[in-house]
């Protein structure tokens, strides 16, 4: 088991935590338990020389609610001199090798290395009695060479109405520069706020290499995503929807191609003419009977959750790209394709 708390030693909010892991060490044996504590050693410029009270001083606090921490990761923006890392040792109570400096890197796939080089992952295994092969980081390491040369660059536009909070996108954020990695270039994110694209036009989408909408709730901006869905269909430019980002290139093409003016969702406008995004009403449960729900059911009774089987188009994009004409993927929404309206042989 794995347990990571947050927060700063000796505030209120996370003396229970902390409690907790003290009263679990003690069921379960400290041989079976290992603390591992993250602390701040700052450099101060105007002494020119990293300071070691802070570490010392919440080290003090966790021996005040009862917690030896067996290993100390003293983040900095350099490395930690071998000298403090012993001073911090002595008046902790911790083993030197059991020390750790990380200081500040460029890039967070190069950390694994860099504990990996002081003997922390040695020292966990023998804390312990694990026998374990060294790691080989040797693909790990090519990744890393990888984001340092990259072969190309690329732009997306992520369009949105949150981005003012990029965290609201962080694992979108991350999948793009994962798929980066994977194809060896850097991609630059072009945070685009929908609602911009409403006032000042597409033309703010220019020079863009793809486009992506991500999920969202609420009508605020959505024009704005569906006249940059139709931007990116008119100028063939690549283009990932993402739920409401996958719902509102339907209502484009709905709109300005299948000639179904003034289409949209029923959860922005319940009594549109073609309402080619709606609500889901009708459920199929796992002996195949029918059960009907409406907007003034439960919200948790109206959402379609979890793993869902999905029928692949064999001339498909998605078909070539899993393989396989039927998969499974996970669902969590309230607002699908209408089927009262498809075309049914």
């Amino acid at each position: 088991m794995l347990v990571e708390i947050g927060g700063t030693v000796g505030d209120i909010e996370s003396l229970p935590f902390l409690e907790a892991i003290r009263q679990m060490a003690v069921e379960i044996g400290r041989e079976h338990t290992l603390f591992m504590h993250l602390t701040l050693v700052p450099y101060m410029a105007a002494a020119g020389e990293v300071k070691t009270k802070p570490t010392q001083h919440s080290v003090k606090e966790l021996l005040s609610i009862g917690i030896q921490p067996d290993i100390l990761i003293c983040r900095s923006d350099r490395a930690v001199p071998a000298n403090e890392r012993a001073k911090i040792a002595l008046f902790c109570n911790v083993p030197e090798k059991a020390v750790i400096s990380l200081k500040d890197v460029d890039s967070i796939y190069k950390i694994p290395g860099l504990l990996k080089s002081q003997g922390l992952d040695d020292y966990i295994c023998k804390r312990f009695s694990l026998t374990c092969p060294e790691a080989n980081l040797a693909e790990w390491e090519q990744v890393i060479y990888e984001e340092a040369n990259p072969a190309g660059e690329v732009t997306i536009g992520m369009v949105g109405k949150y981005i003012e909070l990029p965290d609201a996108y962080k694992s979108v954020i991350e999948a793009l520069k994962h798929g980066g990695l994977k194809n060896r270039v850097t991609v630059n994110i072009k945070l685009i706020d929908s609602q911009d694209v409403e006032t000042r036009g597409v033309e703010i989408l220019k020079d863009l290499d793809a486009i992506l909408i991500p999920g969202g709730f609420g009508y605020r901006g959505v024009e704005g995503k569906i006249a940059t869905a139709r931007y990116a269909r008119e100028n063939n430019i690549p283009y990932l929807g993402i739920c409401l980002g996958m719902q509102v290139a339907l209502i484009e093409f709905a709109r300005n191609v299948a000639g179904m003016e003034n289409a949209n969702s029923t959860e922005f406008v319940p009594d549109c003419k073609y309402p080619v995004v709606a609500l889901i009403t009708e459920w199929r449960d796992e002996d195949g009977n029918v059960e009907v729900r409406s907007e003034k059911s439960d919200l948790g009774g109206t959402m379609r959750l979890g793993a869902q089987q999905c029928q692949l188009s064999d001339d498909s994009l998605v078909r070539q790209l899993y393989g396989e004409p039927t998969i499974t993927e996970r669902h969590r929404h309230r607002y699908e394709v209408n089927n009262m309206l498809l075309k049914t042989d």
